[in-house]
């Protein structure tokens, strides 16, 4: 403001009176675009902070990225009606629903006959032959349900089957997470993700994805994906000896959730077996053992050994308390038939109904929102703990992510962003900018969540695509994949925090076997992408 007043006294006594006008004029572009580059300041200054908070995990992602918004709201960046417009959004209400329907799936045991041909007993096998009969399984589920939900439910039967098969469980958990991730790559539903640019782009004004849009490359990624863990991922994971089955019916593995309720508390501060009835034996932290009980604080993802009874899965499996739980036996099915062939056919018309398209048809929200309702009324589901089977800080950190998004393109960020980008690149063509912001959101979602790469890169993209003149439907496409593409470290997306703690794995066991796979997802999509979406 005193830049302003300063342009405002040198003008009127250069010019006089006469030029008042023109001296308003000028002043007013001179303090607009003074008030832009403000605004872009606090913008940056709040992303590179909430990045760093992101990386030392210093809180849930949900909470900084909402605090995030809460500061450029105080700050005038952006308006109550920009903080607020993620919470009511569509997609985000979409998601919570289909956390729901996964909930059903799970508790209905209806997966359990699957698992039963998947996992037979008394056959001893090959760890190849393991990724030929367990991979295309899990994707092909998680392009339909939530992936998180699905490995929570493969993790037990796994981990059971290579006790008695004799294949260490190090060889099949990580894999069985990059499964779930190519799954998910399939369809709009497969992955939050993907829901959270589908929705960016409806507030920006373009169509958005149709139910298998993204499976046009997102399949061929799959299959090449999943040829190479078949070949080669096995021989670049540890090979510990496989633990034998020696009858521990009474043994389990959590991995602590968000609500657990001693976190940061020491275990003499915090009994755990006055709350839960179970013996703490070990613990392991980022796939590392922690040496001494005495000394020890609990942490979310961190993953207990423990010595228990039998009603322990069955009392706290569907619990936020607990991640999940994997126990050593075989669960057994405890739903009635009918509620098993119900909760089938109530996805299989969800994915049918939306699957429509045309003009006027209910859309992904109506329908999960009619399976999530019979579901709750039919019992499917326990109903009165509804709000249990919801990940709200998920939920938070995607609408958080919507008013963040809206502060870059406001700010005018994503457009000095955009043109710099391809000012490095003016005389390449459209495909070199597409792959550069495919590996900026791919760098951004190994470090810090996917969702929150997603919103930080759809803007820019966008706005690329209108300055170049060309279809914005590439750079979306290649954004919803490059998001979800987190192989390289277990940080950036949930399945691979929830597998590293239960099978011990290194940072560098995650770097080792994804950066392959992640070459392999860019190459497929930058070859395939602009031949499906035009420039």
């Amino acid at each position: 403001m005193v830049a302003i007043h300063i342009t405002k006294i040198v003008l009127f006594l250069l010019y006089g009176s006469g030029r008042g006008d023109f001296c308003t004029i000028f002043s007013s572009v001179v303090g607009k675009t003074l008030h832009r580059m403000g605004d872009c300041l606090i913008v940056i200054v709040t992303i590179a902070v909430m990045v760093y908070l992101l990386i030392k995990e210093y809180l849930r992602p949900g909470l900084i990225l909402f605090s995030a918004v809460i500061l450029l709201l105080a700050t005038g960046v952006i308006t109550t009606t920009d903080a607020l417009a993620g919470f009511s959004n569509k997609g985000v209400i979409t998601v919570a629903l289909l956390f729901l329907v996964s909930e059903g799936i799970r508790s209905s045991g209806c997966l359990m006959p699957l698992m039963k041909q998947l996992f037979p007993r008394g056959e001893v096998i090959s760890t190849r032959r393991a990724y030929i009969r367990v991979l295309p399984t899990v994707a092909f589920i998680s392009a339909f349900l939530n992936n998180t939900p699905i490995v929570v439910i493969f993790i037990p039967h796994v981990k059971v089957w290579c006790r008695k098969v004799g294949i260490s469980a190090k060889k099949l958990l990580i894999p069985l997470s990059y499964a779930a991730i190519l799954g998910g790559m399939c369809t709009l539903i497969g992955t939050s993700t993907n829901l959270v640019v589908h929705g960016m782009m409806i507030d920006a004004g373009l169509e958005g994805f149709t139910l298998f849009e993204l499976g046009k490359v997102g399949v061929i990624v799959t299959i090449a994906g999943t040829i190479y863990m078949i070949l080669f991922i096995g021989q670049l994971l540890p090979n510990d000896t496989a633990e034998t089955d020696r009858g521990k019916s009474h043994i389990a593995e959590v991995v602590i959730g968000p609500r657990f309720p001693g976190i940061e508390c020491t275990v003499e501060q915090f009994n755990f077996y006055k709350h839960y009835g179970a013996h703490i034996i070990s613990v392991r932290r980022d796939g590392r053992p922690i040496e001494s009980l005495e000394e020890y604080c609990y942490k979310e993802n961190d993953t207990l050994l423990l010595s228990t009874d039998r009603n322990f899965v069955a009392t706290w499996s569907g619990s936020s308390i607990f991640l999940v739980v994997t126990n050593g036996t075989e669960q057994t099915e405890s739903a009635a038939r009918w509620r098993q062939w119900l909760s089938l056919a109530l996805v299989v018309v969800m994915v049918v109904g939306a699957s429509s398209t045309q003009s006027g048809a209910p859309d992904m929200f109506f329908w999960a929102a009619v399976v999530a309702v019979v579901m709750a009324f039919t019992g499917i589901f326990q109903a009165k703990r509804y709000t249990k089977f919801i990940s709200w800080d998920i939920l938070i950190t995607i609408a958080s992510a919507f008013a963040i998004s809206r502060a870059m393109v406001l700010s005018g960020l994503a457009d000095t962003i955009a043109a710099s980008v391809i000012a490095l690149c003016h005389t390449l063509s459209p495909h070199v900018v597409l792959a550069i912001v495919y590996i900026i959101t791919n760098i951004i979602t190994e470090i810090i969540t996917n969702n929150a790469a997603a919103a930080f890169a759809l803007p820019i993209a966008i706005s690329a695509a209108t300055q170049l003149m060309v279809s914005p439907m590439p750079f979306c496409i290649a954004i919803a994949i490059a998001a979800s593409a987190s192989f390289c470290t277990p940080i950036g997306y949930q399945t691979n925090t929830i597998v590293q703690g239960l099978g011990g794995y290194r940072f560098r066991d995650f770097v080792r076997a994804g950066l392959p796979l992640t070459a392999i997802t860019f190459i497929v999509s930058m070859i395939f992408i602009p031949i499906f979406w035009k420039f």
